[in-house]
């Protein structure tokens, strides 16, 4: 999703899946979501549920038991929302791993198959491990505020390295702990006991 704004319009119809919400408590929502890589304003977030109305993922209704004159307007998600939702939470490919959008597609893990959650952590690690050996092969006569920045984005890279190899491992268990289980077991097959003489009955 090259496009600037599309993940903030993502994130929003993630949470319009979950329930209707008015202008301020979806802002507020989304601060939880996203707010630990930026903090949203009403100045991002009207312009995105206006080229969302006109997309027509999301429709305006007059909020229920409104305590003031003023209606207030809520936001709801379309089928056509619900379907284009659906189509790019499970893209798996590049533009998934890259800052801007790999912590929202993360928060929304709970909406994908097991198979996407591994391409995109294991793709975020690889992604990392290049920016990672890129700034460790850089040498120069840096002053010190320069070295001590370098130093760390490196360490912060590489907690998150292992972050995510811990988060691959326990996917890869996961996904073998189910396929063990849906493995179905075949029943060991009834021995047959001859007929004794005494069991045998003639036909005359």
């Amino acid at each position: 999703m090259p496009r600037k704004g599309a993940t903030l319009e993502l994130a929003v119809l993630g949470l319009l899946q979950e329930t209707p919400l008015h202008g301020y408590e979806l802002r507020k929502r989304l601060n939880l979501l996203l707010g630990w890589t930026r903090l949203l304003s009403y100045g991002s977030l009207y312009p995105a549920l206006k080229r969302m109305l006109r997309a027509g993922w999301i429709t305006e209704v007059a909020a229920p038991h409104a305590v003031s004159r003023r209606q207030r307007i809520v936001y709801q998600i379309t089928p056509a929302g619900i379907e284009f939702f659906t189509s790019e939470i499970t893209e798996a490919g590049p533009s998934a791993w890259e800052d801007e959008t790999f912590n929202m597609r993360f928060a929304f893990f709970s909406r994908t198959d097991a198979g996407v959650r591994l391409r995109i952590l294991e793709g975020r690690r690889s992604r990392l491990q290049e920016r990672l050996d890129r700034a460790r092969s850089l040498h120069g006569e840096d002053d010190r505020y320069v070295s001590e920045l370098r130093r760390h984005s490196i360490e912060s890279v590489e907690r998150e390295v292992r972050w995510l190899t811990e988060l691959i491992e326990a996917e890869r268990s996961s996904a073998d702990r189910s396929g063990r289980k849906r493995t179905p077991k075949t029943a060991p097959a009834a021995p047959v006991t001859p007929a004794t003489p005494a069991e045998t009955t003639e036909i005359s």
